[in-house]
């Protein structure tokens, strides 16, 4: 008598759920109070960031002055929200601009021949042999202090690392199946490079983008430390920074805060383009 054996349903996996991390959700509380200090700050405070008190100038942090007082008299909280828009501004406008600008000095190196790229690509090694801050106090020097001139120069400095990630992207799109099969179909060469090379080669980047945010945050602030960037009484964290140096031993407050915020804020950004980094990574490795 033979026995008939049903094979057992294979059982699903259960779906792994991703664990929340107290990191995660720090960073989340830091971009969200920075997001609101930027776009709305007098819902935190209705002192004013420029008005003088020499009264109550280097005022320790209390209850009226939950930061502080400068010199001044300013209120370090006031000025400290404040100034976020204009810090978040130079970072991400120079984001922006060294994005653009390596963008199209990476497309152009790949897809321009032979002697463009090389051209290109030795202009680029040569920017790249310079450190990035100090690049960018060449041009800032070159244009003059100020918030558009802050942002250039930050652009000038971070750009050719963009442009050598951009043309190292395209070349492999350049050369994929289906590149080559759009070709070998008649496609244009301006329309195959706007619909499949671009987007391909821009991912990446719009993640690295992310990252290099925080840095460019860092270099603006530096900058302004110098007296480079956003001119006083006008609130900006590096700015605020500078003024803070000469009173540590008797005011630490006016240097702490603002340090604290940019620190703050570039330790969260680049958390969030790490994770970013992370999941794209294992996206195209899977």
């Amino acid at each position: 008598m033979t026995t008939l054996t049903v094979a057992a349903p294979p059982r699903r996996r259960p779906r792994l759920r991703t664990a929340v991390r107290p990191a995660h959700v720090a960073t989340a509380a830091v971009l969200t109070l920075i997001v609101l200090a930027a776009a709305f700050p007098g819902l935190f405070t209705s002192a004013s960031p420029v008005d003088t008190d020499p009264v109550h100038a280097l005022t320790a942090p209390g209850a009226a002055h939950w930061f502080g007082t400068d010199q001044l008299g300013r209120d370090i909280f006031a000025r400290v929200l404040y100034g976020t828009r204009t810090s978040v501004w130079l970072g991400l406008g120079s984001t922006v601009l060294a994005v653009a600008a390596g963008s199209v000095l990476g497309l152009a190196a790949a897809l321009g021949g032979r002697w463009t790229d090389q051209a290109l690509m030795r202009l680029v090694d040569a920017l790249l042999a310079l450190p990035p801050i100090l690049l960018g106090l060449l041009a800032v020097t070159i244009l003059g202090p100020g918030t558009l001139n802050v942002m250039i120069a930050i652009a000038v400095a971070f750009s050719p690392g963009y442009a050598r990630l951009v043309r190292a992207e395209a070349l492999v799109v350049r050369t994929s199946g289906y590149v080559e099969s759009a070709t070998v179909l008649g496609l244009r060469r301006p329309l195959l490079v706007v619909r499949h090379i671009v987007p391909n080669a821009l991912g990446p980047l719009l993640v690295l983008a992310t990252v290099g945010f925080g840095s460019s945050l860092i270099a603006a602030s530096g900058l302004s430390f110098l007296g480079l960037g956003p001119q006083p009484p006008s609130p900006e964290w590096g700015t605020m920074l500078s003024e803070g140096r000469n009173f540590l031993a008797t005011a630490w407050w006016i240097g702490v805060f603002p340090g604290a915020a940019i620190t703050f804020t570039a330790l969260s950004v680049n958390v969030v383009g790490r994770r970013a980094q992370a999941r794209f990574t294992r996206r195209t490795d899977g």
